[in-house]
């Protein structure tokens, strides 16, 4: 399958997992909930593929996971919910704010300050959607 207009292997992908869920009975069956089995089995695949140590049965694996996630943002685009863009562009996001230490202003000289930036980080983020999740307080 050639890349996608943009050189794009993985818009590509999302296009052909697009065409899948039109043509196919099967895809076109599918929802977020009928699936977790599969996403269970090939992140435990690829579980599996690391611990072997054979970077080719790692590349398949992650490629199968990948199909997991392309799947589930095509069922999510066709519902209106959200785009494989939005997944993508949210973990971008999530990647700024859990490493200041590379895109901020933090400094961080060892593993031991990363990983305490990330858990506060990652709990900023937590109380943050709890906020938004409650209702308001008459404010």
């Amino acid at each position: 399958m050639p890349a996608a207009p943009d050189g794009s292997a993985l818009e590509a992908f999302a296009d052909q997992m697009r065409v899948l869920q039109r043509e196919c009975a099967w895809k076109r069956e599918q929802t977020h909930t009928s699936l977790i089995p599969y996403v269970r089995e090939e992140a435990e695949e690829v579980v599996e593929a690391i611990e072997s140590g054979d970077p080719a049965a790692l590349c398949d694996e992650l490629g199968d996971l990948l199909l997991q996630v392309v799947i589930h943002a095509v069922i999510a685009e066709e519902a209106g919910d959200f785009t494989l863009d939005d997944v993508a562009r949210g973990v971008m996001a999530k990647m700024e704010r859990r490493n200041p230490h590379v895109f901020g202003d933090a400094v961080a000289t060892d593993v031991a300050e990363v990983m305490r930036l990330w858990n506060a980080a990652k709990a900023a983020e937590k109380v943050e959607k709890t906020a938004k999740a409650s209702p308001s307080n008459g404010g």
